[in-house]
């Protein structure tokens, strides 16, 4: 959920459909080997380049679609589950279901977004609604009214606004404002001299022009429109945190009374704005970016009226596009597929309609998918490994030499209240509320947002709901969430390459007890150890173990800079700190939580179990990636690349160095004085 990016590390960036492959008594058949022969590229010494030497055959095997900017093995996965999704879903929406029920909803959603007829006759005019409110502003207040309703429809106009937990009360949830209001992924984009940000500039103004072209302006009205967009959303840039930035807690942290974010903000009425959104007085409210929150005041106040309908007749258009007739759909796909990542081909239709059916109804539609696919083994296996990860964190804790005991004990602490949640909620959400109607598709899509947002906005200066869970449970993905000191394994990551059933242990722990690791790693990680047992933002480390901490992070950070991701380009270290610490600590805690569970030493393969551990992990991250694609993610992506989530941590692991014989010289040996050891 967009509200919760900044509080919420992922173990990818995978937000996509996926359901289960059904286990069954001979699953072994059907599922893939847990390590190939033909995925390894054994002409490669592991001690040269060990992603190669793990993944070479699989990326022969494994060519990069037409459609996508990556494609790794974790992305085959949710294409198989795609395929059975859609099975199902194509089920529901060819029978004739009670109206208002979820299968009526999914059906009427998911069949108007595949009448690529009714779409194409239909254009961009269900949005005329839309457009003549735009077109009806007078005033400023008329514009301020404008960007409430935005909000509400799901358009990310001017700013953010939501309710989630207080930092540093994380058992209540409070109004949250934070910066947004610009359409190019990142504010460096509109700022930076470099080559590539001045090229996308220039095509970004050429897609708006296109799109405005496609709403009937003519040459010389969009050209007008492209420079009062493009000299808004640079204003709103300039005054943008960067990512960087905002990495630190402390500094998103910025908790004040509507009376003082009035004063702060004085020429937004941000009184009359809460109001409209239902919400009255919120109280108080936290500031991610109080800087930006200021800016508002100026533009509001220097703006003129005429420039704000362009600009939120643009925001309207933009993020609808891929929701209206093909012209619109392809145009935005062309700059913001091909342009930005290098995607020769948009994905397919059905696989575009399933991921906003799915996410529209994303319990309703995950708790039938459960019923079917999800055992109650995989649960079961699932809770014994992440206790068993959980002793194994511990141990190191108590065994870190850099570390002293007043931290450690409280370090402990928090370990042991980490909640876990696997496979599915225990209460599912309502969907009763949820409007679905046979009109348009795009239209479906505002209701949805709709509904979203009053949900999100009913939470606001209540208790937090330790039950929510914030992704569904056909997400291909696994988070940890600081404010609820909690990991997160929804359903769909508990299969092959992840999670073997009926694997080895050796396997299980390179690969799902990796992931586990990874997860509780964030609790631990240069954000997450911000946050105490409860889950609230407070200095709990001694001033010494704080700084024994930076300076290894420092070390990481560092090691990953200096890897080239393309030309001359560095991968960036800082920003990426907290997953690759996160990586690092979930391949120690797991080996050392499988070497406790497991005594096996027999060959399988040819591999020892120590082999098969580290071959596990490694093809997790098996994957192909287009040169656009690997400098964008560089820029705004905190993961580190496919092929440095498997070199870089291991260089630090003298285990793996054992297992394969890597040897002083070899390009993936590293000096010992060199390696870093954080948990």
């Amino acid at each position: 959920m967009k509200s919760r990016s900044l509080l919420i590390s992922l173990f990818l960036i995978v937000m996509t459909i996926g359901t289960l492959v059904a286990w069954t008594d001979d699953a072994p058949l059907n599922t893939p080997p847990a390590i190939s022969l033909a995925d390894l590229n054994t002409t490669v010494d592991p001690g040269v380049d060990f992603n190669e030497y793990a993944n070479g055959g699989w990326k022969k095997l494994n060519p990069l679609p037409a459609d996508r900017a990556r494609f790794g093995s974790f992305d085959k996965l949710a294409e198989l589950a795609e395929k059975q999704l859609n099975e199902l879903v194509k089920e529901t929406a060819s029978k004739k279901n009670e109206k208002g029920s979820i299968a009526d909803k999914t059906a009427t959603l998911f069949n108007l977004g595949m009448d690529s007829v009714k779409l194409e006759k239909q254009g961009f005019t269900p949005l005329a609604p839309y457009f003549k409110e735009v077109e009806a502003i007078k005033t400023i207040d008329d514009v301020e009214l404008e960007i409430a309703k935005f909000h509400t429809y799901g358009f990310s106009a001017l700013f953010g606004f939501y309710g989630s937990a207080d930092a540093k009360n994380s058992s209540k949830v409070i109004a949250q404002l934070s910066q947004g209001g610009i359409s190019m992924p990142d504010r460096d984009y509109y700022i930076n001299d470099d080559a590539r940000s001045k090229e996308l500039r220039t095509k970004y103004e050429v897609y708006i022009g296109k799109i405005l072209n496609l709403l009937g302006d003519n040459e010389a009205t969009a050209k007008k429109s492209i420079q009062t967009i493009m000299s808004l959303e640079t204003r709103l840039a300039k005054a943008s945190m960067t990512r960087l930035e905002q990495r630190d807690p402390h500094k998103t942290y910025n908790k004040m009374t509507t009376r003082e974010l009035a004063a702060l903000s004085p020429s937004f009425n941000w009184n009359r704005y809460f109001v409209a959104q239902g919400v009255g007085d919120p109280g108080e409210i936290n500031l991610g970016q109080p800087q930006f929150i200021k800016e508002i005041s100026a533009v509001i106040k220097e703006v003129p009226v005429e420039d704000w309908k362009v600009y939120l007749r643009w925001n309207l258009i933009n993020q609808s596009a891929s929701y209206l007739s093909g012209d619109f759909a392809n145009t935005k796909f062309d700059f913001y597929g091909k342009v930005m990542s290098g995607v020769e081909k948009m994905r397919p239709r059905w696989k575009r309609v399933l991921g906003v059916t799915s996410g529209a109804m994303s319990e309703a539609i995950g708790q039938l998918y459960v019923a079917k696919y999800f055992p109650a083994e995989a649960k079961q296996r699932m809770i014994k490994l992440v206790e068993n990860l959980r002793i194994s964190l511990g141990e190191r804790i108590k065994n870190l030499e850099w570390m002293g005991a007043e931290t450690k004990l409280k370090a402990l602490e928090k370990l042991q209240a980490v909640n876990v949640k696997i496979g599915y909620p225990d209460k599912w959400r309502d969907y009763s509320a949820l409007e679905i109607f046979d009109d348009s598709y795009v239209q479906n899509v505002i209701r949805s947002n709709q509904f979203e947002t009053a949900f999100n906005y009913a939470k606001i200066n209540k208790p937090v709901d330790k039950t929510q869970w914030y992704m569904s449970p056909q997400t291909v993905n696994a988070y940890y969430s600081p404010d609820m000191n909690e990991i997160v394994f929804p359903a769909a990551i508990l299969q092959p390459p992840f999670f073997f059933l009926n694997g080895d242990d050796a396997v299980n722990y390179g690969a799902i007890g990796v992931v586990i690791g990874h997860e509780l790693s964030h609790g631990f990680d240069d954000q997450g150890r911000k946050y105490d047992k409860v889950g609230n933002l407070t200095e709990w480390w001694t001033a010494e173990d704080s700084k024994q901490f930076d300076e290894r992070t420092k070390v990481l950070a560092d090691q990953f800079s200096s890897y080239i991701v393309i030309d001359s380009i560095h991968a960036d270290g800082k920003l990426s700190l907290g997953e690759n610490i996160a990586d690092l600590g979930g391949l120690n805690i797991s080996y050392q939580a499988f070497k406790i569970a497991s005594k096996e030493t027999s060959k399988i393969d040819g591999f020892t179990p120590d082999q098969r551990f580290y071959l596990a992990y490694s093809h997790v991250w098996a994957q192909n990636i287009r040169d656009k694609e690997i400098i964008r993610r560089t820029k705004e992506d905190p993961h580190s690349l496919g092929n440095l989530r498997v070199i870089g941590p291991l260089k630090n692991i003298p285990e793996f160095y054992a297992a394969f014989n890597i040897k002083p010289g070899q390009p993936m040996f590293l000096e010992a004085a060199k390696r870093v050891k954080i948990w």
